[in-house]
């Protein structure tokens, strides 16, 4: 007889092997209301391991109306920020037996919709969507769409970001932060000013600049437009920024509207002999773990970014609400080596 492939095994194969009824593998499985005795379990179970045996998690949610797969939907899993949204997620999903799948857009907000789509398909739980919503009408109608067809399927959604989605939304108060950070660092004696920003049409980046903007008015100093320079919203768009701000002469205070992006600030600084703080001083956002790491230690806006992950699935955990709920997250300032006063000033 022809051996079988390895995992091609059914469910009805493993109870044969075991000599137990269908519903009773079923249930040693995959669990159920009705308990299987300890020795039965351990049967199907050894039949299973045997046979190499592969649940058909698709046909499992189709069975049951809805999986216990949660996907967190991420811009960049290589961003600290974002690691420690997952960190949190996955900490909480575990304790309640959800199951959590990462996929990253890579910053290619079209790519939300494809994996959304797919998670409906696949008949997921909930979709938790982590990160800056973009401006442009027809890509967010398009995705309000998709997102409204899956939770019709009794899916749940929630949204880490900016409360631009009409479902459960954990908000960061991002422009509230950016702004006291700017008083601070004004207060502090700093008055020429420079921001690294992101890319057009990324909310987490307008608002931020739009609130450091704020607080620095608020002391009486105005921040030119040519003093916003924009680049990818990574470490490598940071060092880029950073090395033509350089090449323009500037030595003031930089405020890079993430961490990542003042990390990479601070790396040009160095290639170029620049010493931080006391030629140049550099300030963060969001006080990602990576930071422990840093010499001189970067002052930045202190966010709870676990915190949040967590928060995301409570939501999800919680009795669903007629209206869509916000939490809304602040900000801390942190002020650290990287601001203290420049020479001089």
């Amino acid at each position: 007889m022809a051996q079988r492939a390895a995992g091609s095994a059914t469910l009805a194969d493993v109870a044969r092997e075991a000599g137990v009824s269908l519903a009773t593998a079923s249930r040693a499985l995959n669990g159920g209301t009705r308990q299987v005795s300890g020795t039965l379990r351990e049967s199907v179970l050894r039949a299973a391991e045997r046979l190499q045996y592969t649940a058909n998690v698709p046909a499992q949610a189709m069975a049951r109306g809805r999986g216990n797969v949660v996907g967190l939907l991420v811009h960049d899993i290589v961003d600290p920020y974002f690691s420690s949204i997952a960190s949190g997620v996955m900490r909480v999903a575990a304790r309640h037996g959800l199951t959590v799948t990462i996929a990253s857009t890579e910053n290619h907000p079209e790519k939300e919709l494809e994996y959304v789509t797919t998670l409906r398909g696949q008949r997921a739980r909930a979709v938790i969507l982590a990160g800056s919503r973009t401006e442009g009408d027809a890509l967010q109608r398009n995705l309000t769409k998709e997102l409204k067809a899956f939770e019709a399927a009794d899916g749940q959604v929630v949204v880490i970001g900016q409360r631009k989605l009409p479902f459960d939304t954990v908000m960061l108060e991002n422009r509230a932060g950016a702004a006291d950070l700017a008083e601070q660092l004004a207060l502090l004696g700093h008055r020429d000013f420079l921001v690294l920003a992101g890319p057009l049409g990324l909310m987490t980046s307008r608002d931020r600049v739009l609130g450091f903007r704020d607080g620095l008015a608020r002391q009486g100093i105005q921040l030119p437009e040519n003093h916003v320079l924009r680049a990818e919203f990574t470490r490598d768009g940071g060092y880029a920024a950073m090395v033509q701000a350089i090449k323009n002469g500037f030595r003031g205070c930089v405020f890079a509207v993430n961490d990542v992006m003042a990390v990479g600030a601070m790396a040009a600084c160095r290639d170029r002999g620049l010493l931080v703080p006391t030629q140049i001083a550099i300030a963060g956002f969001d006080d990602i773990i990576t930071l422990r790491d840093i010499r001189p230690s970067l002052s930045t806006v202190r966010v709870p970014i676990e915190r949040m992950g967590e928060r995301a699935i409570d939501f999800i955990l919680d009795t669903r609400a007629d209206d869509p709920r916000v939490l809304a997250i602040t900000g801390e300032v942190v002020l650290r080596e990287s601001t203290q006063p420049l020479e001089g000033k």
